[in-house]
């Protein structure tokens, strides 16, 4: 394996880190950003009342991604191991 290749490997991986983390993370800003701005207008100042809207945006953009991610992530190991054993 040259350089290169190995360098292709690695921002593959780190592209396909980023896409399975992305909804997840978007879902958790939006969340935040709503009670933060419900806060802010509430005047509601409790530090634990952001948690739980956070926490259940999180968990319902994972089950609502999950088919896509795992057939991202089949998608990718498959290409990743006929690369591996191409490139021996």
């Amino acid at each position: 394996m040259t350089p290169n290749e190995a360098i292709v490997l690695f921002q593959r991986a780190l592209l396909m880190a980023l896409l399975m983390a992305g909804p997840m993370l978007i879902f958790g800003l939006v969340a935040g950003v709503a009670v933060s701005i419900f806060q802010a207008v509430t005047q509601i100042q409790e530090m634990t009342l952001t948690f739980i809207p956070k926490i259940l945006a999180v968990v319902a953009a994972l089950f609502l991604f999950m088919p896509w991610m795992l057939n991202q992530m089949i998608r990718y190991t498959t290409e990743t191991f006929g690369r591996i054993s191409f490139l021996q």
